[in-house]
């Protein structure tokens, strides 16, 4: 099943008077249980991929379905609903809340959701343990170590129980030892069924992927 398909799709920016274009004429698949990492230099049109294959941006000209779903003929609102219960979002910088528990951080996007009180509390609990912080659902990010932090977005990105993990540069604010422990996460996860996104500049995580899709000047260069 194809979860997200982009076809001959451009985002070109305006910056003043001069149109820059990010990503020029991108025709991609990506199907149900693939590990799939999107790499390239600065100035790739990587984050600007991110955004499109994420629902977080529209195109300039093209088309972009999330399940079927043409994107630009969604509202707003529709569209954050179908994005919210189909893909969850893992930053380098962890965009945790920092006056709210491990646990409160976990549960914001199941109330979000409106989800049962019980159910959401069990599945924050459940989601917690899934990452090995069972123990520190009481913390504040300040009291987590960075490896920590970067654990609890990952159970906050699962917590409504997504098809896609969308991770962008997900060990960039990490050393390698706490970035090996976050990737094994994503490939167990992979293994358990999700379908993996991953944004990255470094190849070497890239090979965890089954799939590298590279970019060059806005253009799919390998993979697409």
């Amino acid at each position: 099943m194809t979860l997200v398909k982009l076809q001959d799709v451009y985002k070109i920016y305006q910056m003043g008077e001069v149109q820059v274009p990010a990503l020029r004429g991108i025709t991609l698949e990506i199907t149900q249980g693939e590990f799939v990492a999107i790499v390239g230099q600065s100035g790739s049109g990587k984050s600007t991929m991110m955004n499109i294959v994420g629902c977080l941006d529209k195109p300039t000209k093209g088309i972009v379905r999330l399940k079927g779903q043409d994107i630009s003929r969604l509202s707003d609102s529709n569209l954050a609903v179908l994005r919210g219960h189909t893909i969850g979002f893992i930053f380098q910088q962890y965009n945790l809340i920092p006056s709210m528990t491990a646990f409160d951080n976990v549960l914001l996007p199941l109330e979000l959701q409106e989800m049962n009180d019980a159910q959401a509390r069990k599945q924050a609990n459940k989601v917690l343990e899934m990452v090995d912080l069972g123990d520190k659902t009481h913390h504040l990010p300040s009291q987590l170590s960075g490896g920590q932090q970067q654990r609890v977005s990952i159970a906050r990105a699962l917590a409504p129980e997504p098809e896609i993990i969308l991770a962008d540069e997900p060990t960039g604010a990490l050393d390698s030892k706490t970035g090996r422990d976050v990737l094994k996460i994503l490939h167990n996860l992979w293994k358990s069924g999700k379908t993996i996104i991953m944004v990255t500049h470094d190849l070497n995580l890239a090979k965890y992927a089954k799939r590298q899709i590279e970019l060059k000047d806005g253009h799919i260069i390998k993979g697409g």
